[in-house]
């Protein structure tokens, strides 16, 4: 199976650079697994689903990751905050002066182990090792380190929305449900739901849950070349709360269905049911790598963005429903201009 299996064609104008007027203005293409397609509007995600469905979202909430500084030299650096190795993004709080982050760097000259970086007048930023995966281990110190992040971060945009953040990405690009912070990218097919469509769901019957995993930068990685057989997926922390673990196996045990707002909730979930409903693993981190072939064991349906070429959300979605059947819905929302991307318009692939 290699990369170019999951390629095609996206003029640059698809790419959706701000999200529309309102979150529910989004137009939702259907795809069953047999192939066949629906073109409707968002709010329809009502018709698709039915009494006793157990719709997930993740509640991560992204953080202002982008640190920008000067080396004692006078040279610039730029800090993607990714994770904190030794403590989960909920419990930064607790470690107020001083954090360890891992951390994505740009910088006029390579950083040196124990560059020494000022962000702010509170907050500084010392190197202290490079790893193999090209990650920088990062020291922060003040006086209160998660306030100040607050102060001088800048909330991450994808690489693909060539522009800066601005303040309507501060609402828009959280979802309505964000409350656990940690994400460096939005679950991004969540942005569409609004309280109304929630409360009307709540209404027909539908169950609601949430878990938690906090989004890396890997999301927008595609592959480049190659067999994807030799791929490996970055580890991301997840947390699934007892309640929501307890609901899904009641769900599966009652024959109804497990439905998953996004990659990120489909990966978390197959995950932690890897063994079997009697032994789910409801924290952790996870690195599976979910391609064509996979056979899933927890979820039903997926609510979904519109996804890179060669990217593993594509061929996630490419196992969920078959590669033939997803490039071909992929072909025509291309043909019929749907949006593309985390601004853009939405699946519901059952």
């Amino acid at each position: 199976m290699q990369a170019a299996d999951f390629d095609y064609e996206l003029p640059e104008g698809l790419i959706a650079q701000y999200p529309l007027r309102t979150r529910e203005a989004s137009r939702l293409l259907a795809l069953g697994r047999d192939g066949c397609t629906e073109h409707r509007a968002f709010p329809d995600i009502k018709d698709y689903l039915r009494a006793g469905d157990l719709l997930i979202f993740n509640d991560t909430r992204v953080i202002p990751a982008r640190l920008f500084g000067r080396k004692e030299s006078g040279g610039k650096v730029e800090l993607l905050i990714i994770r904190m190795p030794d403590s989960d993004p909920p419990e930064a709080d607790r470690l107020k002066s001083t954090q360890r982050w891992q951390a994505m760097v740009r910088s006029s000259k390579a950083l040196k182990e124990g560059t020494r970086i000022t962000i702010g007048d509170d907050l500084r930023a010392e190197a202290v090792r490079k790893d193999s995966d090209g990650l920088w281990e990062i020291v922060l110190t003040g006086s209160d380190v998660s306030a100040a992040i607050k102060e001088y971060g800048v909330l991450p945009l994808p690489p693909y929305i060539r522009r800066e953040a601005e303040p309507l990405d501060s609402e828009r690009y959280q979802t309505v449900f964000a409350v656990n912070p940690g994400a460096v990218a939005a679950p991004t097919a969540g942005l569409h739901f609004t309280p109304g469509i929630i409360d009307a769901l709540k209404g027909a019957g539908v169950e609601l849950a949430c878990l938690t995993l906090h989004t890396g930068p890997a999301t927008f990685l595609p592959i480049r070349d190659g067999d994807v057989s030799g791929h490996s997926v970055p580890k991301e922390h997840y947390v699934i709360p007892e309640a929501t673990g307890l609901a899904v196996v009641k769900a599966r045990r009652e024959g109804r269905r497990v439905v998953a707002v996004g990659s990120t909730s489909t990966r978390t979930l197959e995950a932690a049911f890897a063994a079997g409903p009697d032994e789910p693993a409801l924290s952790g981190a996870t690195d599976i790598f979910i391609r064509p072939g996979y056979e899933f064991n927890v979820v039903d349906a997926v609510v979904t963005n519109f996804h890179l070429p060669r990217s593993t959300l594509l061929m996630m979605m490419s196992a969920f429903a078959g590669r033939e059947n997803i490039l071909k819905a992929y072909k025509t929302a291309v043909e019929m201009r749907y949006r593309f991307f985390s601004y853009g318009d939405c699946m519901f692939i059952h």
